[in-house]
């Protein structure tokens, strides 16, 4: 008896110590693929392409590239997985069906168009290259969908979130998010298997779905508030209390009983907190968790890469990537001519759609989960995304470039009589063209106002052009970049040229036009960084707008003058008024 209790603490012993083993090896190779990410992140930072590359090149690197082998695959696998459960939280937490009516009629009738025509025509070209109707299906809706996070943060970049295309993108990446939800709660249903779910078990699914999404729309609009607005005080027991939530729904969600997946169960989570106050706060929280996580997904995609049939995966993933590249824009750009859009506006919108999500990844990690498709065909999509991952950015951040080269030939895009019919504006000569009239603009504007009574202003938010329209100031909707509106301000006659847009590709493309048209026009622009200050200096602007020094200097000058108290007290009164205005 002793003998076999002394034999019990050994065997407990060995067992504690090859734990100790077990987990120190997957710290180690945790931070193998954390420092290796990191550093490709950086280099892919520089040139300015997405973080997601760095991390699939990682994996890469770790997989079928095998520079260095990792054992813990199915550690990673399963934390990637939490990963991809963070991420729909946090769509859940965004996203929501007021929302997805809140971007119009427009919007929403060009998602879903878009979403039909390229899943369609995705389809026939991946049955004519040879694939079956099942992997077909996959990669066509792989290619359907587009990043919310990649085109929202180059429209950022761009200052053209506000702008008429940057609304209408934005609103088309709402829905195609709403129906990448809906495909992965139905794809969550499919049997573990090559086979898919019957009718009676489809019908079933359909029947769950909507109990399911029901209860959790009159939970997050009774109950979850008064629990969130109860322990919203402390920013710490809210994150643990969210993360907690999120992971209990995802086992909830996944149990036999319900049947759906961990990740359909993180989205829940999140859409159930999505009304209260607190939301913003929780994205706040949880981004950091979520993004080493995601890290972990896209390294572990990049690792389940299969090479070792290239020759037979390069050129169908070339063939998608350059549908996805040029088909995708035209589709778009055809929906919204048809719609009444101008070619510009369409060719914008159309740039924005020209790369694949990271809900494409996830459908394919899915569908391989499932064995409905092969590592190849995953591969493919991959292989493609990171391709249109590249080029789409580069064509996002250039469009304007893009657009005046190719402007000839997008007449086809543009009905006789559009949406955005321009003011008609008189005959101008030796007046102020005031580019963009929003913050500093509106300012500026007021200025002008008061001493000079030819004043035109160019600005590409319709909500700003529909301000200035009710005081009755002589505005116009465009981008200055765009050469019928500068026909059309008549900048060839204008002795003053504001533009308090920073977007140094627009300045630049506005300079060059001076440049031939009214050299002697005393042109002023707006930069955020010095370097691009210098560009700007060279390309011949008279002076060059620099927010921090300019207002550095304003406020140097009111402190040091003996009245600086009065002055403050009367630039307080007119603030204010600004403010309440």
């Amino acid at each position: 008896m002793r003998e076999w209790h002394e034999n019990k603490i050994y065997i407990q012993q060995f067992d504690v110590a090859i734990l100790i083993l077990l987990v120190e090896k997957i710290f180690f190779e945790i931070t193998i693929i954390i420092c290796i990410a990191a550093v490709l992140a950086i280099i892919f930072r520089f040139f300015k392409q997405p973080a997601i590359l760095a991390y699939i090149l990682t994996g890469v690197i770790l997989g079928p590239l095998a520079i260095i082998r990792l054992d813990s695959g199915e550690v990673m696998h399963s934390l990637g997985q939490i990963g991809i459960t963070l991420l729909l939280f946090m769509l859940g937490l965004e996203i929501r069906l007021s929302k997805i009516r809140s971007v119009g009629k427009t919007a929403l009738i060009t998602g879903i168009g878009q979403i039909l025509f390229t899943t369609g025509v995705g389809f026939l070209i991946c049955v004519s290259l040879g694939f079956s109707s099942v992997a077909s299906l996959y990669m066509a809706i792989a290619l359907t969908f587009s990043s919310t996070i990649i085109i929202v943060k180059l429209l950022s970049d761009k200052k053209d979130l506000n702008s008429l295309y940057g609304k209408i993108a934005v609103g088309i990446l709402l829905v195609q998010d709403f129906v990448a939800i809906i495909i992965l709660v139905f794809l969550s249903g499919f049997q573990n298997g090559g086979e898919l779910i019957s009718v009676r078990t489809f019908s079933l699914l359909i029947l769950k779905m909507i109990v399911l999404f029901g209860w959790v729309m009159v939970f997050s609009n009774t109950v979850m508030p008064k629990i969130i607005n109860k322990i919203a005080r402390s920013s710490e027991v809210l994150f643990l209390f969210s993360i907690a939530w999120a992971f209990s729904m995802a086992a909830l969600v996944s149990s036999p009983f319900i049947g759906f997946s961990i990740e359909i169960g993180g989205f829940l989570a999140g859409f159930a907190l999505g009304n209260s106050s607190e939301n913003f706060q929780i994205v706040s929280k949880v981004k950091a968790v979520r993004d080493f996580f995601i890290t972990i997904f896209f390294v572990t995609l990049g690792m389940s890469l299969v090479f070792d049939n290239i020759a037979s995966i390069w050129l169908p993933a070339v063939i998608l990537a350059v549908y996805v590249l040029i088909g995708n824009p035209i589709i778009l750009m055809s929906i919204l001519g048809f719609l009444g859009y101008r070619k510009r506006t369409s060719f914008l919108v159309g740039l924005t759609v020209s790369q694949i999500s990271e809900f494409s990844m996830i459908v394919v990690f899915m569908g391989n989960r499932l064995n409905h498709i092969s590592n190849d065909v995953a591969s493919i999509v991959t292989l493609a995304g990171t391709v249109t991952f590249v080029a789409s950015t580069y064509m996002i951040l250039h469009g304007n470039l893009l657009y005046k080269k190719l402007s000839p030939f997008l007449e086809i895009f543009e009905r006789k009589y559009t949406h955005e019919q321009m003011i008609k504006v008189e005959n101008l000569t030796n007046h102020v063209v005031l580019v963009g009239a929003n913050r500093m603009g509106e300012t500026i504007l007021d200025a002008l106002l008061k001493t000079e009574h030819s004043v035109i202003v160019v600005d590409f938010d319709p909500d700003v052009i529909a301000r200035l329209q009710e005081k009755k100031i002589n505005c116009l909707y465009g981008d200055i970049a765009d050469f019928e509106i500068q026909e059309r301000v008549n900048i060839s006659r204008a002795r003053l040229i504001v533009s308090t847009v920073p977007d140094v590709e627009d300045n630049l493309l506005l300079l060059e036009s001076l440049a031939k048209l009214n050299k002697k026009a005393l042109v002023v622009v707006c930069a955020l960084e010095k370097e691009n200050a210098a560009i700007l200096y060279k390309a011949g602007a008279d002076y060059v707008v620099l927010p921090h020094l300019a207002g550095g200097r304003h406020l140097a000058k009111m402190l040091v003058d003996k009245n600086h108290l009065e002055i403050i007290e009367e630039y307080k009164a007119e603030d204010r008024l600004a403010l309440v205005g």
